[in-house]
C-alpha cells in the first residue's frame, strides 16, 4: 500500500488505478489460458474415448441443449460446453484488453485470440460435418494448441514482469539464444502437427518419432545454451528448467502412450489406462510447447541483440 501511495503522489491517481486494472486484466488472462488448457484436455478425452461422432449434429445435440449424458455423448457435449465457455472468456478478454491496455500490439493480439477461437469453433463444426476427416481433425487439434499459446502469451504480456523495467543483457555467442529458443518452439509446433496427424489417423507414427528426436535435440541445445551463457540469470534458468522437466515427462508419456495404443489394439472400447495415458501425453505436450514459448518470450525480453547492451547493467530482478 505504501508503494502504491508513493506512486499516487508522484504520478497521479489515474496511473495507480490503471495499474490496478492491469492486475485484474492479467488475472483474467491467466484464467482464460488455464481454461483453454482444460479445453485441450476435454478435446483429448473426446478423441481418446472415440466419441467424436457421438453427436453428429452441430451446435446442438440432436436438437437439444442438454442431451442425456450416456456413452460418448457426455465427452463430446462436455467438450462443446467447455469450448463455449472459453469462447465467452476470450471475447470478454479481448474487450477487457481493448479497454485497459495502451499497447496497440497487445490489443491486436487480443482480437487475434478472439478470431482464433471463432475459427476453432467453425473448424470443430467442419470436423463433425466431414465425419472426422483426418486432415480436418488434425487441423482442429493443431489450431487448439496455437490458440492456447496465444492465451498464454497474453497472460505473459499483461503480467507485471513484462510491463516493468528489466535491464537488457548481452548475448555474445552465435547463434543467439533468442534464435535458438524461437527455433525450438517452431520445431515443437511441427511435432504437435505430426502428433495430431498420427492421433487422427492421417499417417503413421514414424514421422512423429523422428520429430521427437529433433525436439529433444533442440530442447537440450536450448537448455545447454542457457546453462552455459546465462546460468546466473534466474528468469532464464527457471524457464529452461521447466522446459527440461516437461520434455523428460513428455518422452516418458510418449513411450507409455505408444505401448497403451498397442495394448488396446484388440479392445472393443478404449481402456481407462489407454485414455489416461494418451490424454496426459496431449496435455503435457501442450505444456511443453507453452514452456518453450515462455522461455522464448523471456529471451526476447531480457536479451538485447544490440551491441550497446551491457551485462554489467543487469539488476537483481534478473539475477538470482
Amino acid at each position: 500500500m505504501g508503494r502504491a501511495f508513493i506512486r499516487v503522489i508522484r504520478e497521479g491517481k489515474s496511473v495507480v488505478l490503471r495499474e490496478a486494472g492491469n492486475r485484474n486484466l492479467h488475472r483474467f488472462a491467466v484464467l482464460t489460458a488455464f481454461c483453454t488448457f482444460l479445453l485441450i484436455i476435454a478435446g483429448a478425452l473426446v478423441t481418446s474415448n472415440q466419441a467424436g461422432l457421438s453427436i453428429p449434429t452441430w451446435p446442438f445435440a440432436y436438437g437439444s441443449v442438454f442431451p442425456p449424458m450416456v456413452g460418448g455423448i457426455r465427452w463430446e457435449w462436455s467438450h462443446r460446453l467447455a469450448a463455449a465457455t472459453v469462447a465467452i472468456l476470450t471475447a470478454i478478454l479481448a474487450v477487457f484488453i481493448w479497454a485497459r491496455e495502451s499497447r496497440q500490439w497487445v490489443r491486436i493480439l487480443g482480437v487475434v485470440a478472439f478470431l482464433l477461437v471463432v475459427a476453432q469453433a467453425l473448424l470443430g463444426r467442419f470436423t463433425v460435418k466431414t465425419f472426422l476427416d483426418p486432415p480436418v481433425s488434425a487441423s482442429h487439434a493443431t489450431l487448439a494448441e496455437l490458440f492456447f499459446i496465444v492465451t498464454v502469451s497474453l497472460a505473459v504480456f499483461t503480467g507485471k514482469w513484462r510491463t516493468s523495467e528489466v535491464s537488457q543483457l548481452r548475448d555474445e555467442e552465435s547463434p543467439k539464444l533468442r534464435t535458438i529458443a524461437f527455433a525450438t518452439s517452431c520445431v515443437i509446433l511441427v511435432q504437435i502437427v505430426l502428433g495430431a496427424a498420427f492421433r487422427h489417423n492421417a499417417f503413421g507414427i514414424i514421422p512423429h518419432i523422428i520429430g521427437a528426436v529433433v525436439v529433444t535435440a533442440m530442447v537440450f541445445w536450448t537448455v545447454l545454451a542457457v546453462a552455459v551463457r546465462f546460468r546466473k540469470v534466474r528468469d532464464l534458468r527457471v524457464a529452461a528448467r521447466y522446459l527440461e522437466i516437461l520434455l523428460g515427462l513428455q518422452i516418458l508419456l510418449g513411450g507409455a502412450a505408444y505401448w497403451a495404443i498397442v495394448a488396446a489394439g484388440d479392445a472393443v472400447q478404449p481402456t481407462p489406462l489407454y485414455v489416461t495415458i494418451t490424454v496426459a501425453h496431449v496435455a503435457v505436450g501442450a505444456l511443453t510447447f507453452a514452456s518453450s514459448v515462455f522461455l522464448t518470450l523471456r529471451c526476447y525480453r531480457i536479451l538485447n541483440p544490440s551491441h550497446e547492451a551491457h551485462v554489467e547493467h543487469s539488476t537483481e530482478r534478473a539475477l538470482s
